[in-house]
């Protein structure tokens, strides 16, 4: 688990993680495929079997880690618990995933190593000094990354896999328009009504609370006032500060200013005259000419039918010429001096002979010119070897069995104590602490480690190098004392007895409306002070989109007023009071005269049958290979992850 949190926040690793979802059938409403069985003849570690691929337990295991991760990048106190909702869906799409593999390898589709190596050589943080795939900055990304090169290959060879096997089968889903009318219709229906709110604010007159309602709302509510679980941790951040003076040799920095030229050395072009023919001999003529002193170049090519436009190639890089005549052919006229005729020399258009008329070379920087911008560049990079190899170092001696301190000490690493805090980082008996603002992750980390595990060295955001992290107490949940709460007691007292009024006061409300007449006129005859009369609401049911678009829900009002029939009336909770909402009318909408309307509906739904046809295609495959799920190992699994029992 700690390995795969170092990955999910690195840049590399978050493209790595992408790798997890790229299946399209990941967002798919994969409940409906119906064609598993299952049985009571796996083993207890394998979840369910297509063909002859497997699902097991550790799998799942890793996926729900990689998950959680996911998730604690958008809020860092997730739990476990919250991918309750997650947990078939996760199941469902490795279940696919291995379909896609099984079925692959009996169909003859394979993905070859040479394509996995043409993705691994693309990722940062590859390259050695030169520029250039180092095996030995690969092992040390995957050491960093926590990552085993076999696991890295198999979320490459599922990505080409998908790409290659399973998206042409969605890709060219096509419908007519006659069946995006009728959404579009849908989306200019309008309907017209009336919208109140009941505030709380407005129900939270009345005699003070006693002390033993207040004593017993406490009661009633223990666990909206318990302390939630803390941790007492230990942090050593691993700094360059421990890795003393580090600097790139003089070999280093030439071998990298050498393997730059394209950046150091500026960059030459050759005017140069050329004359390509399929027949050597005539070539070669061109070339004794040329040699033999002719007035130019073109008066030797004119026997051959050459003008002097023909000839003319005017300026050229050696990466020009490269394109034009090939790189044996460059090689040769770019190591010759102004002047030079050469050939002729075979290129890929035939035999060629070129003359160098001019050498104009750009100025570049020379090795001591560049020398400081290498040596910046270099150690940056050595600094960041050399953190990878402190970090290796700790954690061998972790596996050696020495214990936090020994390791703090030995490695002088500074070493921070908290107070005991919750998974979002919050001292309850020190409101005024704070941490680090490099260190906000920790107490998260801290909640998947106990008092008697070994310390482990996690990412620090921003690149901002790694931390030793240890527990050393643990604090069970539990309610405040009473007075440590009871002005929260007492606001939340008073604002559930507003609420329930309001309720109260709605469902009058309602009732009257359920016998005719408007609901303004409902509520005037509620006779509550401090209400707004309800106002008019004219919408097109397409306008709930934009709530989508923006990544919004539709507010439940509104969501209401589109699930009424006409003289209905319906409340919806709010966070400041009690919505009503009441129907008058709806009006058909007719999209004939928007087809433009018509046509992105149509892009809608052509997506969906793209979707529908790759869930279709999965399921013909899972019948024609058989799969097996063992709903036992399932159930335990689900039970050990979401609740850690």
């Amino acid at each position: 688990m700690k390995s795969f949190r170092r990955l999910s926040k690195s840049k590399i690793g978050t493209g790595i993680l992408i790798l997890f979802l790229l299946l399209i059938l990941a967002s798919f409403a994969v409940s409906d495929i119906s064609n598993l069985r299952s049985g009571g003849s796996l083993p207890q570690n394998t979840l369910a079997k297509v063909g002859d691929a497997e699902l097991t337990a550790a799998e799942l295991d890793f996926a729900m880690q990689r998950r959680l991760a996911q998730l604690r990048q958008q809020n860092p106190q997730a739990t476990y618990a919250d991918l309750a909702g997650d947990f078939d869906a996760v199941v469902n799409s490795l279940i696919q995933e291995r379909t896609l593999w099984a079925y692959a390898r009996k169909h003859g589709f394979t993905v070859s190593k040479k394509l996995v190596d043409a993705e691994i050589v693309k990722l940062p943080g590859v390259q050695g000094l030169d520029g250039r795939f180092s095996e030995e900055a690969y092992q040390g990304f995957l050491q960093q990354q926590r990552i085993t090169d076999a696991q890295l290959r198999r979320e490459i060879e599922t990505a080409l896999l998908q790409r290659l096997v399973l998206t042409p089968v969605a890709a060219n889903a096509r419908l007519g328009q006659s069946f995006a009318r009728p959404y579009a219709n849908l989306l200019l229906e309008r309907r017209e009504g009336e919208l109140g709110l009941l505030p709380f604010a407005a129900f939270t007159g009345g005699a003070a609370p006693t002390p033993q309602e207040l004593d017993a709302f406490y009661r009633q509510n223990a666990a909206r006032y318990t302390i939630p679980e803390r941790r007492v941790l230990r942090i050593a951040r691993l700094t360059e500060a421990q890795l003393g003076a580090i600097a790139p040799t003089e070999q280093e920095v030439a071998a990298y200013y050498q393997a730059n030229q394209a950046t150091y050395g500026g960059s030459q072009t050759r005017v140069l005259s050329r004359a390509s023919l399929p027949d050597q001999a005539a070539a070669a003529g061109i070339a004794a000419r040329a040699k033999a002193g002719a007035a130019n170049f073109a008066a030797a090519a004119a026997p051959a039918g050459f003008s002097a436009a023909d000839v003319s190639l005017g300026p050229q890089s050696r990466q020009q010429l490269a394109a034009l005549a090939g790189e044996a052919v460059a090689a040769q006229v770019f190591s010759a001096p102004a002047g030079t005729v050469v050939g002729p020399v075979q290129s890929s258009t035939g035999f060629d002979v070129i003359k160098v008329e001019s050498i104009s070379t750009a100025t570049g920087r020379s090795l001591d010119q560049a020398r400081s911008e290498i040596v910046a560049k270099l150690t940056v990079d050595k600094r960041k070897e050399a953190l990878a190899d402190l970090v290796g170092k700790v954690e061998d001696q972790l596996g050696e069995g020495r214990t936090f301190e020994e390791v703090a000490q030995a490695n002088r690493l500074p070493v921070v104590v908290t107070p005991a805090l919750t998974r979002s980082g919050i001292a309850v008996d020190q409101p005024d602490f704070k941490l680090p603002t490099d260190y906000a992750g920790m107490p998260a980390f801290g909640f998947d480690l106990g008092v008697d595990d070994d310390p482990v060295v996690e990412s620090l955001p921003n690149e901002g190098g790694y931390a030793l992290l240890d527990v050393t107490d643990v604090i069970p949940a539990a309610p405040a004392p009473f007075a440590r709460v009871a002005a929260q007691v007492r606001t939340d007292f008073i604002a559930k007895r507003a609420a329930d009024r309001a309720n109260a006061a709605a469902t009058t409300i309602l009732q009257t409306a359920a016998r005719g007449g408007s609901l303004a006129d409902a509520v005037r005859s509620a006779g509550i002070s401090g209400i707004r009369a309800p106002e008019g609401i004219d919408l097109r049911r397409g306008a709930l989109s934009q709530f989508a678009q923006q990544g919004q829900e539709v507010p439940p009002p509104l969501r209401i007023l589109f699930t009424l029939t006409p003289g209905k009336a319906q409340r919806a909770a709010g966070p400041s009071g009690i919505y009503l909402v009441k129907l008058d009318r709806v009006t058909q909408g007719d999209a004939t005269s928007n087809p433009t309307l018509i046509a992105q509906q149509l892009t809608v739904l052509n997506r969906a049958v793209a979707e529908e046809l790759a869930v279709q295609w999965l399921s013909a495959a899972q019948k024609e290979l058989g799969v097996t799920r063992n709903e036992d190992a399932i159930k335990a699994a689900r039970q050990r992850i979401l609740q850690g029992s």
